[in-house]
């Protein structure tokens, strides 16, 4: 595959064998491959499940329509699997992914689907209108239909049906004031969930009475049902009160859209519905099926990292938090196998898997794992054989092309050669341009899937 080089990585011996081991992990929850290994067919029988214990039989005959609706970065493939296993079973069906990622694989869908393009990780207005054209869909269905729903990493922000009293300009500016306040995705989802139809199992109570079975790739740690693209087809635990609650917390009262708080305080007396919770009648035919996590990707690295020679550790897939915390964090852990062999010896490989938050503060570009990687520039200077890896599953960290990035033991030293001042550009949250400058910016492009972000310390 040969997606992951950068100048560091193509002038070291070692750079090889840390591609594969990259690339072993993005392969492993490759989206298509997920849905196949969870849902088959066998003649008119369509079985869901991977474990024989727990296996979903359905008699394809006995509906009348096969709809299939999804949203997020991974669906073009997951809807060709899907539309590949069903054939003409396949009624219709429209699904929404971010901008660039439509093309790869979709001349073997079927013209019934509809592969449509929208704005992340701002919501714009192809969202709008993806999110309408889905939605129509599913309103006249019966309880002779079967729904099937693809969800992934970054779906929440692809298919935005903004409530009747808000705007996608409310929208778009609460999203941006959350996302640079450092709101947690627990947090903002729950903001999305009072706010948007889909959203908080509004999927499902437009779908009702169909039966609904949702495909899901998990981006969020711990993979809860109702965070996972702001949970369309599972019970919301939230309130109105909680998302009035986040805005307190962060000061963003005074900031956030006068329809947006006049919708959540109106919601708080009651005097509009709920999102739905445990027991409502429009959940209680639906599926949920986990078919590929953050933990999946990092043992199958972790699986190739042995095959290389490595001896390794599973630290986390639970890394949560500031970014620039979190980079200190793992380089005190290097240090740690530099000085001491612990917790592995060398030739070593640690994984810690999760998803970081930025604050903003500064004007410049940057995601996450970019972040994270320039926190720990200091902390790794001078140590030798080390490497840190920085990398959003996605191909995409943050606003940039870029998925993350790669610190070693001579990183500081060759940023001072070149007038460049880690912390001045940490500061400023612009841990894109000093990579770039360095030539140290993983740049695999779209990998079509989503599942966290995994960070890999190296010690040769």
């Amino acid at each position: 595959m040969n997606q992951f080089r950068s100048r560091i990585i193509d002038s070291t011996d070692w750079g090889d064998r840390v591609c594969r081991i990259l690339e072993a992990a993005i392969r492993s929850v490759e989206p298509g491959r997920a849905v196949a290994n969870h849902i088959s067919r066998h003649n008119d029988q369509l079985h869901i499940g991977k474990d024989r214990n727990s296996i979903h039989t359905f008699d394809l005959n006995c509906f009348r329509r096969i709809l299939l609706v999804g949203a997020g970065k991974a669906s073009v493939p997951m809807a060709k699997s899907v539309a590949n296993i069903l054939g003409d079973y396949l009624a219709e069906g429209i699904v929404i992914v971010k901008e660039g990622y439509a093309d790869p694989g979709a001349s073997r869908i079927p013209l019934t689907v509809q592969i449509l393009e929208a704005g992340h990780p701002i919501p714009d207005q192809r969202g709008v209108e993806g999110a309408q054209r889905l939605a129509s869909l599913l309103t006249h269905t019966t309880e002779d239909d079967l729904v099937i729903c693809l969800i992934s990493g970054g779906g929440s922000a692809l298919s935005v049906l903004p409530m009747p009293d808000i705007s996608l300009q409310d929208l778009q500016g609460m999203t941006s004031l959350l996302l640079s306040s450092g709101a947690n995705i627990n947090e903002i989802t729950t903001l999305r969930k009072h706010t948007e139809q889909l959203k908080g199992g509004g999927l499902a109570r437009l779908a009702y009475p169909a039966k609904l079975f949702t495909l899901i790739l998990s981006d969020v740690v711990g993979n809860p049902l109702d965070v996972i693209a702001s949970g369309p087809t599972v019970a919301d635990p939230s309130t109105f009160q909680d998302a009035h609650r986040i805005l307190q917390r962060y000061s963003l009262l005074d900031k956030i859209s006068p329809a947006i708080l006049s919708h959540l305080e109106r919601g708080m007396r009651g005097e509009i519905p709920e999102t739905p919770k445990e027991g409502d009648r429009s959940l209680v035919d639906v599926l949920n099926v986990i078919i590929g996590d953050n933990l999946q990707a990092a043992q199958t690295a972790l699986q190739q990292a042995q095959e290389e020679g490595f001896n390794t550790m599973l630290l986390t897939t639970s890394l949560q938090g500031e970014a620039r915390q979190a980079g200190p964090f793992l380089a005190s852990i290097a240090r740690q196998v530099a000085s001491s062999s612990q917790p592995v010896a060398r030739p070593a490989c640690i994984v810690a898997g999760g998803e970081t938050t930025v604050t903003v503060t500064g004007s410049g570009m940057g995601g996450r794992n970019q972040e994270l990687a320039l926190s720990a520039v200091t902390d790794l200077s001078d140590l030798p054989d080390i490497a840190l890896v920085t990398l959003a599953t996605d191909g995409g960290d943050g606003p940039t092309d870029a998925a993350g990035a790669i610190v070693t033991g001579e990183t500081l030293q060759r940023a001072r050669q070149l007038d460049l001042d880690p912390i001045d550009f940490l500061n400023r949250n612009d841990a894109y341009h000093f990579f770039e400058q360095l030539g140290d910016l993983l740049k695999p492009g779209p990998t079509q899937t989503n599942v966290n972000d995994l960070s890999f310390i190296f010690a040769f």
